[in-house]
């Protein structure tokens, strides 16, 4: 069955094996043997995940895909979903590692959902667009240090491995990509709620250019002796740690 990549679901084949073993090759699988595949297509990482664990779950939203994907691997568990609707605690995994070739269009909000399963996931392996993956590992202080990278450096450590160059998809994209490894650090929940460290780092970032102490107005009267600097600085200049001080204080005065 010959498989038209769709435009509309940002369908782009992977067609290099060599990169594919090397992509499944950076899980770790040190805490879980679970894995799970976002958006596995016509099963490029799939035929080398399956030499790493038997406890696979295939998660694809395109029937075409899964079709081809039941036939290819009848042992393993392939569900017709969208990722971004499912609730994953239904699959039946406690710990779990997320692995997929994620496409563009949706690569941040399907790291949006998965933080919601954040204390069962052990680790993730995803090709972004390289950009993205420079802003999800960026440190601050950094022009690419953003909200993507405050929330998910708060529960993971994130590292790139390596870029993959767009001759390696079919359709070749406009964009090259990178590979990321995201590893569960060892803070299960913050010093402060995640939704209110959620609306704080989204708030400051959404007037990058300005000090916090105008870019924040909106959230609370801030008081700039009790926070010191803090509220001189940028959003790109906090750390994690900062921003959880930050969010403890604007929602203690509510």
């Amino acid at each position: 069955m010959i498989l038209k990549p769709k435009k509309h679901l940002g369908q782009n084949f992977l067609i290099n094996e060599e990169i594919a073993e090397n992509i499944v090759d950076s899980l770790v699988l040190k805490k879980s043997k679970n894995i799970m595949e976002i958006g596995p297509g016509k099963g490029a990482l799939t035929k080398f995940i399956i030499q790493k664990s038997n406890r696979i779950t295939l998660i694809e939203i395109d029937l075409s895909c899964v079709r081809v994907l039941k036939n290819k691997f009848q042992k393993l568990k392939v569900i017709h979903d969208d990722f971004l609707k499912i609730d994953l605690n239904t699959l039946g995994f406690k710990k779990y590692a997320l692995i997929g070739n994620f496409p563009y269009n949706v690569s941040s909000q399907i790291l949006f959902h998965a933080l919601n399963y954040r204390n069962n996931i052990t680790e993730i392996v995803g090709m972004f667009q390289k950009e993205v993956a420079e802003r999800i590992c960026s440190k601050p202080n950094s022009k690419k240090y953003g909200v993507l990278s405050v929330i998910l450096q708060a529960y993971f450590d994130c590292e790139q491995l390596f870029d993959v160059s767009s001759k390696n998809f079919y359709p070749q994209p406009k964009i090259n990509s990178t590979v990321i490894r995201l590893t569960r650090n060892k803070i299960s929940e913050l010093d402060c709620r995640h939704e209110d460290f959620i609306r704080t780092v989204k708030e400051g970032f959404s007037q990058r250019r300005k000090k916090l102490k105008n870019a924040l107005k909106k959230m609370t009267k801030l008081d700039e002796k009790s926070l010191e600097n803090t509220l001189q600085k940028r959003a790109e200049n906090l750390s994690v740690s900062e921003f959880v001080m930050l969010t403890n204080y604007i929602f203690q005065q509510k």
